[in-house]
């Protein structure tokens, strides 16, 4: 359902947290079944998906997961790869400190290389080797069930994101709760540092 209906809204961009890398200190059962319905997903899913022109890429550190996902995952991903009507993004044995971590160890990599000094350091080289480096950074961050945290999720890419947190449960989260969630962004002044009567200006040039 979202994912129809961000493309009715012309959202081109979507990811979705499905297991975060904490998911694993939840007892076995439930882990087991989470990862199972991941994987029930990338088998049944993923060719509507593919008819309704959609790409999907799946972020995270993969290595966890056994050998049966990480084909499954490559195999939507190269069925999906030429699409072009929404990018859906699903992050999967992904957490935000991870991610800054693993992009910084690479980064000192490569100084340690030569292939960089600390000099050539900033906020796009670390956006570069972001496992999200596709991606722009999200408008606006929708989270469910009545938590009122981002819970580790993209912590480097939501330094200007809009939050919206609802009470609803994601399994209610339909079309209708989507669309508040829209018009509740859609009211707000966006600065990114700047104030109020700056935008506002911009905005009218």
């Amino acid at each position: 359902m979202l994912v129809r209906a961000c493309g009715e809204a012309g959202v081109r961009y979507l990811t979705l947290f499905a297991f975060s890398s904490e998911n694993w200190r939840r007892p076995a059962r439930e882990v087991q079944l989470l990862i199972e319905l991941f994987a029930h997903a990338l088998e049944t899913e993923v060719r509507k998906l593919n008819e309704n022109n959609v790409r999907l890429r799946v972020v995270g550190d993969l290595d966890r997961f056994g050998a049966r996902i990480r084909e499954l995952i490559r195999r939507a991903e190269d069925l999906t790869r030429s699409n072009t009507a929404l990018n859906l993004t699903i992050a999967a044995n992904y957490g935000g400190r991870w991610d800054i971590t693993q992009a910084c160890s690479r980064i000192a990599q490569e100084v340690a290389a030569g292939r960089l000094s600390a000099a050539d350091i900033d906020s796009e080289l670390v956006d570069e080797h972001l496992s999200t480096h596709f991606l722009p950074e999200p408008d606006l961050f929708i989270r469910t069930g009545g938590e009122q945290r981002i819970s580790n999720f993209l912590l480097w890419q939501l330094a200007y994101t809009e939050l919206y947190f609802t009470t609803v449960l994601w399994p209610e989260f339909n079309r209708d709760e989507f669309q508040r969630a829209l018009d509740s962004f859609a009211a707000r002044q966006r600065r990114f540092g700047q104030t109020g009567e700056q935008v506002g200006k911009a905005n009218n040039a």
